[in-house]
């Protein structure tokens, strides 16, 4: 991988000064740094599933090995369930609303 460049997250002063307006407070702030730091990271669910099926389809056409192909496989399933975790918490918290 020598070569690739990685994006480096940085906060920005207004971002770092209220990090430590809460920490004066007594307030944990780690959570928040990590909250601003990976606020442009996301991806959904479904987008990491279907970016998982054409790298499995890829993998595939050029005779990656099993083992490696294997290892993706997981992957889909690891986020599979995510997903399906997910909608039943969905579900259970829509059912609460409801009533």
């Amino acid at each position: 991988m020598s070569g690739v460049k990685r994006k480096r997250n940085v906060l920005n002063a207004k971002q770092k000064l209220e990090i430590l307006q809460k920490l004066d407070n007594g307030e944990s702030a780690s959570t928040d740094a990590e909250d601003v730091l990976n606020e442009g990271n996301t991806i959904s669910h479904s987008a990491a599933l279907q970016s998982v099926e054409i790298l499995l389809d890829y993998m595939g056409h050029r005779g990656f090995d099993y083992g490696d192909i294997t290892a993706v496989r997981k992957i889909r399933v690891d986020i599979r369930q995510e997903m399906n975790k997910q909608q039943k918490q969905r579900r259970i918290t829509n059912f609460f609303l409801k009533q």
